[in-house]
């Protein structure tokens, strides 16, 4: 762990403020769910809490489904990084969204969109050159956005169409649903 040469005070009713250089990088924001533990050597730990990583196994399994049923990449993610990626490109796995993709999110757009559109977003900050086709939806729970279903397209003779926007409707839709419960 880096120290940040930060030092702040906890007051009477036990907060402390994490300073806003830090929430920054981080990408905390305000009423984030954070993740409070301790750690080995008794320092105190606190993490981003992302409700949909505990679903990644099952995430990881409907997008190998979404992606034979499709023949595209299929990715999950919650609101920082892919936490499940099939058909393709699994170095993506783990690998921290864009600001513009989670700026999409966050509004709640669904889109199709090709390379070269206004609507075309990178969707991590290296964004590999293939991809020439997106699909995007946000997966909602309890009316929150807490990640998106993503397809992916790298061939330029199988463009997106309607019928891949309905199944990542659909999936985003089973994923929240399955987050509520």
């Amino acid at each position: 762990m880096r120290a940040t040469g930060i030092v702040r005070r906890i007051d009477d009713l036990g907060r402390v403020v994490i300073p806003k250089e830090i929430r920054r990088t981080l990408r905390i924001r305000e009423s984030e769910p954070l993740e409070i533990f301790t750690g080995k050597e008794g320092e105190i730990v606190l993490k981003k809490y992302s409700p949909i990583s505990e679903m990644t196994g099952f995430a990881k399994q409907y997008m190998e489904s979404l992606s034979q049923v499709s023949g595209r990449i299929a990715l999950v993610a919650d609101r920082d990084q892919f936490i499940a990626v099939s058909g393709g490109m699994k170095s993506l796995l783990g690998k921290e969204i864009s600001k513009e993709l989670e700026n999409k999110m966050e509004k709640r757009d669904t889109f199709i969109a090709s390379k070269g559109e206004r609507a075309f977003v990178p969707i991590m900050e290296e964004m590999p050159e293939e991809i020439l086709y997106e699909a995007i939806c946000p997966i909602l729970s309890e009316g929150d956005m807490i990640g998106a279903v993503l397809l992916l397209e790298t061939d330029n003779k199988r463009k997106m169409n309607e019928g891949d926007l309905k199944l990542i409707q659909a999936a985003a839709g089973f994923l929240g649903k399955q987050m509520e419960q």
